[in-house]
């Protein structure tokens, strides 16, 4: 297959994927926010190994576990990563996904700002005027309704800090998951033990809701998997506009299954945040397209 549509497909499947993921969590509702997260970072764990193993990528994983600084770069990112997710599940399960797919528009505009302030990076004009938009939007919906979009902001900023601590640590990014969902997996496992032994979880009490549970480590990685692999058939440009189809579909899902609350406050504040949106992929596709000096 031509490998421009291959990484076309390979995206596509990653940010549908992760644009359905919404309608996931919502199998688990009964299951609190933490210990969702927890057996995410459990069956993460597990995925991934069998991934590794298939792969015989060991090696690579001996020599980060080997090499101190990363290890103490990858916990912190780990971290990080382990907060998006919850702020995630605990958005989805509480009637948040339009929210959500607020953040992850937001998301690339945090990156140029994050870029700005840490790495000396410098604003074209439009990319200004996309930050200006998105931050324009939180503002209106501030004087909207009285408060910040919290879920948003957060997910969007902690997805942001993510990437910038993945850019410092020379790791391929399947390992470099694998050891992250390493950090957290003794907590993890602690309180999944915790829950059975208190008789308040419903793992492996409900065979359907377990199966769900088990299967979020496949939910998870494989559209990490897909992703990766579009990452190396694509330019920058093209999956900076595919991105936005994950969010699409849960501001989709959030509004037209789920039915929640969007009223005109709501739409001005896309509205702005969809403008940065259009400029700061209008941007990156024309800067993408220029020819390089001989």
């Amino acid at each position: 297959m031509n490998p421009q549509l291959s990484g076309i497909l390979f995206a596509f499947a990653a940010f549908v994927a992760w644009g359905f993921l919404p309608a996931y969590w919502k199998q688990l509702q009964a299951v609190t926010p933490l210990e969702i997260l927890c057996h995410r970072v459990v069956w993460s764990c597990v995925f991934l190994s069998l991934i590794i193993t298939y792969q015989k990528r060991w090696t690579e994983v001996r020599d980060v576990l080997g090499t101190t600084s990363n290890l103490k770069k990858l916990s912190l990112s780990g971290l990080l990563i382990g907060c998006n997710w919850f702020v995630y599940i605990w958005a989805v399960n509480t009637g948040h996904v339009v929210e959500t797919s607020l953040g992850y528009y937001i998301n690339p505009m945090v990156n140029v700002l994050i870029g700005f302030v840490l790495l000396g990076e410098r604003f074209n004009r439009w990319q200004m005027l996309a930050v200006l938009c998105a931050f324009a939007g939180v503002v209106y919906s501030l004087s909207a309704y009285g408060d910040l979009p919290l879920f948003a902001l957060t997910l969007a900023f902690s997805f942001a800090f993510y990437g910038y601590a993945r850019k410092k640590i020379p790791v391929a990014p399947i390992p470099g998951l694998l050891i992250e969902t390493v950090v957290l997996l003794v907590p993890a496992l602690v309180y999944i033990f915790y829950r059975q032994l208190e008789n308040e979880s419903l793992f492996l009490r409900q065979p359907g809701l377990s199966l769900w549970l088990i299967g979020a480590g496949a939910a998870t990685s494989l559209p990490l998997l897909w992703f990766a692999a579009a990452a190396k058939k694509l330019q920058l440009s093209t999956i900076g506009i595919l991105q936005y189809i994950a969010p699409s579909i849960a501001f989709v899902l959030g509004v037209f299954v789920y039915r929640e609350a969007f009223d005109w406050h709501s739409l001005n504040t896309f509205a702005l945040i969809w403008c940065g949106v259009v400029i700061y992929c209008t941007d990156s596709v024309i800067r993408n397209r220029k020819p390089c000096p001989a």
